[in-house]
């Protein structure tokens, strides 16, 4: 089937498109293309399972080049006295799956996303992952529907309070960073984590623990190894915090 052949999606949608065609327009001021919106809408496990319908992930990859740049140009424009380490970091602070899925629980899209039954089963609308992915691919169909200008909104219309936010953020841009900065500055050598894994493949449990001189200072869980490591880097950060000596 053809990437442009997608508008029998529409009858088997799992959820009415109308509250987000709706909020989509005002944000953006312009009509977004319908049968875009349901294949961004379109989780590759419906697709499968409807005999090979087109599914977001196109979408998803053109989205998320669109999302990258209209962050990227506000952070340089916004933060002029900022390095390029220190913006990537902040970049990477709003740009990140857990962000993304955030944002795309404040206008509920886990509740129109296409899934399929194992997918649905397993809790698919919550699922960062997913909810990340097809925010992406809802900010592709705007940019295609709308073009650049129009992409912008809606990215500032949702994001601009976490560019904000990051700035205030310091250690916690990046906390395995941060982690290993204080622990080279006490003279401790860097952080070794060890990571355990449990669940079945598509629904994997993270715990990360993190040990600095021999000892376990810091502790996380996560769907994600990263988010576990992250967790566990904050806590570890803070323990290290309270014991450094006070600035002369």
């Amino acid at each position: 089937m053809a990437d442009t052949d997608i508008e029998g999606v529409a009858a088997r949608a799992q959820r009415p498109v109308e509250p987000l065609v709706a909020h989509l327009t005002e944000v953006v001021d312009q009509e977004v293309d319908e049968p875009l919106l349901l294949r961004a809408l379109t989780h590759r496990s419906y697709a499968y399972e409807h005999g090979g319908l087109p599914n977001n992930e196109r979408l998803e990859f053109l989205g998320d080049s669109v999302l990258g740049l209209v962050v990227t140009e506000t952070l340089y424009v916004g933060h002029p006295d900022l390095p390029e380490g220190q913006l990537a970091k902040l970049r990477a602070a709003v740009v990140n799956m857990r962000a993304l899925a955030d944002v795309a629980r404040t206008f509920g899209l886990g509740e129109f996303v296409m899934l399929g039954k194992g997918e649905e089963a397993t809790g698919g609308r919550d699922k960062a992952s997913i909810l990340a992915d097809t925010l992406e691919a809802l900010i592709g169909t705007v940019f295609l529907s709308t073009g650049m200008a129009g992409a912008a909104r809606f990215v500032h219309h949702h994001f601009d309070p976490l560019i904000a936010g990051a700035a205030l953020l310091g250690a916690g841009l990046d906390w395995k960073t941060s982690l290993q900065e204080k622990a080279a500055e006490a003279g401790l050598g860097s952080p070794d984590y060890r990571l355990e894994e449990t669940g079945p493949d598509h629904e994997k449990h993270f715990h990360a623990r993190v040990v600095v001189a021999d000892s376990v200072i810091g502790q996380g869980d996560g769907r994600s190894k990263k988010e576990a490591e992250q967790q566990a880097a904050q806590q570890a950060w803070h323990h290290l915090d309270r014991s450094s000596p006070p600035a002369s």
